[in-house]
């Protein structure tokens, strides 16, 4: 409880404050500046030095009236005051008392106001005395952790025992709004107040402890950077001391940027990229993946180019050093050259070379940067199966990188390289995605001059770029890849290109990489010839270079072993071939034969290049059952149906009766059973080894077949001419049969191979049959069986109508 002292009467000056709270017993200064204040001050000091003041409502009234003041305020003692040189005076005052303003009259431009003094006394007891004690210790518990407070002043002002003057020095010194603190003040009851102090202080020490654990937690997290930061500057300073570190790092990239020749667009992200990363703390992992990323955006070319080889002549005569043959690929090469010439800024080439191995495809994109003077870089997709192969990992990811597009071109170093994406057909598709369809991006000349890797997230110029495909079949090409390339086919060679490349490169290649002169060892042509024809087996070279590589290893080792004073030399001739070689591979195909029933050469396609196939017939007693084996595929086997159908409808032709087929079994085999076959041109082979076995007409040896065959008999056109008519110049095959629609194919040959071969072209199944086979058949009379056979005809309707 607490005692009202006499409330005493006051007529005083007044003066309105403004943003702050006078309380008692405490020394506050403040500036006065406003003309009635100033009179009210001036007023005060010309008597008895007292002054009520009261704070005002809205602290940007600057003439408020008597209702915009609080009514309560804190009677005081002007201890000082000092005019200050802007006219502006600086007052100390000492609060005395809390009053209460019982009226507020204006007098000569000051208020003066009489006011009714709000004294109390509070009762000592336990209760009080255990108040006292808890307020201070928390406020002395405030003064501590608050960092505006000075500790030693503000706990020696708040150690009182009167609870009164306690209050209202914790109250002066607490930051609290002004309407807070007036409530404060206007609470006359000391005890009263001091619980309120007790309240406000404990919501303060809480905020207060959350500031102190989140400030711990962010020094502890900052420690480290700082400690970094530090020892790079101080590593930095070091440099510079050694002459290491004139120039900023941040300048040097931003240097690089504005004279990379980038686009508008690309700049301007390099360049937010290179703010953000001045802003990151060097040693962070975000400061690693934003320098990465600009080291790769600054790698990659963006208007540095090759200078072009222009001369067409010179262009020509590289690419006839370097390779023999190939007329159609070299011509087509010249004419970019020469369009390159005419058209300023032409659109990216893309060529596809398509052929078996070993005949140069590669190498020949390499004679194509030769022969254009312009850089070479070579990626194989062989296998791939992840479309971020091609376009790269987002930065997002640990451990990103760009695709084999943009790391190509930055080791090209030039906006206009030759550009090899070898084995194109061999890409594969997984749960990672197609990296074909990937791929259409980069090669389609309307796209791809805003090629997009998702690692550089910018557009990149790929159209200056001669992309250069290789394949060795089309068919695993998905149609609209290739529909973006223009496919040049390259077969393989013939045993005379084969001998000149032998001749040009092989050798001298072979005597170079085992260290042996051309006193050493050489090759006559003969002996060369022999290598291919019984040594090899393909439409390339590169097991005709094992073999004269062999050669050329037994002949170092055999210099080597006798020593240099011997003279060692040796010319390999189809006499010593063997020495060097060992025993025949292969032998030529048709020499060791000689004619047979139900034997007949046929020519197959392979990826590989053109091959040669026997298919074989034979009869036994059975019940008329075809088989067919061979490891065939579906149409072939159905080739074979269509042959047999062939001949059971025209039995009567080939001299058979019209149920021949009721007691025998005819089975069909293909040798090598290991090795999968299809396909519908060995449809007039099948049907030739058929009725060779029937009639018992031996096949003739040196005639090879290829061709689609219908149920009436007629021979259709198939693919793959080229391959086939070298295999069997190859194997010293001399005639060949060709369907009629395929003669527009023979312009392809060239004229050495259709100079040694014997090409005849056919419509008919009969036709085929008066070729291949060693005697012409003899049909039985057609009057004695045509009746017979319209009946066995008619039959046969009869049966199909009934079914």
């Amino acid at each position: 409880m607490f005692n009202r002292e006499k409330q005493e009467m006051k007529r005083v000056p007044m003066m309105p404050v403004r943003d702050m709270v006078i309380f008692p017993q405490q020394m506050t200064p403040f500036i006065v500046g406003r003309e009635a204040s100033v009179r009210a001050l001036e007023e005060a000091l010309a008597g008895d030095k007292k002054i009520f003041l009261s704070t005002q409502h809205d602290a940007s009234v600057d003439d408020p009236k008597p209702e915009e003041i609080y009514a309560v305020g804190t009677l005081a003692n002007i201890v000082q005051s000092v005019k200050l040189p802007d006219g502006n005076i600086k007052v100390l005052v000492e609060g005395v008392e809390r009053a209460r303003a019982i009226s507020i009259a204006s007098e000569e431009g000051f208020f003066r106001a009489t006011v009714r003094l709000l004294s109390a006394r509070v009762e000592p007891s336990p209760q009080v005395e255990q108040t006292v004690q808890k307020i201070t210790g928390l406020y002395e518990q405030f003064i501590k952790l608050s960092q505006s407070l000075n500790y030693d002043t503000m706990i020696a002002a708040a150690r009182v025992d009167d609870p009164a003057r306690l209050s209202d020095t914790i109250a002066a010194n607490l930051q609290l709004p002004v309407d807070e603190k007036q409530d404060l003040l206007e609470t006359v009851d000391p005890l009263e107040r001091l619980n309120r102090i007790g309240d406000i202080l404990e919501i303060e020490l809480e905020k207060l402890n959350v500031d102190r654990n989140i400030n711990t937690r962010v020094k502890r997290q900052m420690e480290r950077a700082q400690k970094e930061y530090y020892l790079n500057e101080k590593l930095k300073a070091i440099q510079k001391e050694l002459g290491r570190g004139e120039k900023s790092e941040i300048d040097e990239l931003k240097k690089k940027i504005d004279t990379a020749g980038m686009s508008k667009e690309v700049h301007e992200k390099a360049i937010q990229e290179l703010k953000r990363l001045e802003l990151m703390p060097p040693m962070s992992a975000e400061s690693t993946v934003s320098r990465n990323y600009l080291d790769w955006l600054l790698a990659v070319p963006w208007k540095k180019r090759s200078k072009e080889i222009r001369d067409i002549k010179a262009a020509e005569k590289i690419l006839n050093d370097e390779h023999y043959g190939l007329e159609k690929v070299k011509e087509r090469i010249l004419e970019f050259l020469a369009v390159r010439q005419l058209v300023k800024n032409p659109k990216g080439s893309i060529l596809c070379f398509v052929g078996p191995p070993g005949v140069g495809k590669t190498s020949l994109a390499m004679s194509i940067g030769h022969a254009t003077g312009r850089k070479f870089v070579r990626v194989s997709l062989g296998g791939v199966r992840d479309e971020a192969e091609i376009r790269g990992h987002r930065r997002t990811y640990i451990g990103a990188l760009p695709g084999q597009i943009i790391q190509m071109m930055k080791k090209a170093g030039t906006v206009n390289p030759i550009f090899v994406l070898d084995e194109v057909d061999k890409m594969s598709t997984d749960f990672r995605g197609d990296p074909s369809a990937a791929l259409m991006e980069v090669l389609d000349p309307e796209l791809n001059h805003a090629f997009t890797d998702h690692y550089l997230d910018v557009e990149y110029d790929l159209s200056k770029v001669m992309f250069v495909c290789t394949a060795n079949v089309l068919h695993t090409i998905p149609q609209p890849l290739q529909d973006r390339m223009e496919i040049l086919r390259l077969p393989g060679y013939t045993e005379q290109e084969k001998l000149e490349i032998a001749k040009r490169f092989l050798v001298r290649r072979a005597r170079e990489a085992t260290g042996l002169t051309d006193k050493n060892l050489t090759f006559t042509d003969e002996g060369l010839l022999h290598i291919i024809r019984h040594y090899t087996h393909e439409a390339g070279v590169r097991s005709l270079e094992r073999e004269i590589q062999n050669v050329s290893r037994k002949m170092a080792r055999k210099v080597v072993t006798e020593g240099p004073e011997a003279k060692v030399n040796a010319e390999i001739t189809p006499v010593n071939a063997n020495d060097y070689l060992g025993i025949l591979k292969f032998r030529e195909f048709w020499l060791e034969k000689h004619n047979e029933v139900g034997l007949t050469t046929g020519l197959a396609w392979t990826e590989v290049g053109g091959s040669v196939l026997a298919t074989e017939a034979t009869l036994m007693e059975g019940k008329g059952r075809l088989t067919l084996t061979g490891k065939l595929g579906d149409v072939m086997q159905e080739s074979a149906q269509a042959a047999m159908s062939y001949i059971r409808s025209r039995s009567h032709t080939f001299g058979l009766p019209r149920d021949f087929y009721r007691n025998i079994d005819i089975h069909v085999h293909v040798p090598e059973g290991a090795i999968p076959k299809d396909g519908p041109s060995a449809g007039i082979t099948i049907c030739n080894s058929i009725v060779s076995a029937l009639t018992k007409i031996p096949v003739r040896c040196d005639v090879t077949m290829t061709g689609e065959i219908t149920l009436r008999g007629k021979v259709l056109p198939i693919g793959g001419v080229k391959e086939k008519l070298l295999a069997a110049h190859r194997m010293g095959l001399r005639t060949v049969l060709l369907p009629k629609d395929n003669e527009k194919d023979l312009a392809d040959i060239p004229q050495e191979i259709l100079a040694s071969l014997t090409v005849n072209f056919v419509e008919t199944m009969d036709e085929v049959l008066q070729v291949a086979l060693e005697r012409p058949i003899v049909p039985i009379e057609h009057a004695a069986v045509a009746p017979v056979a319209d009946a066995f005809v008619a039959t046969e309707k009869d049966k199909s109508l009934t079914n």
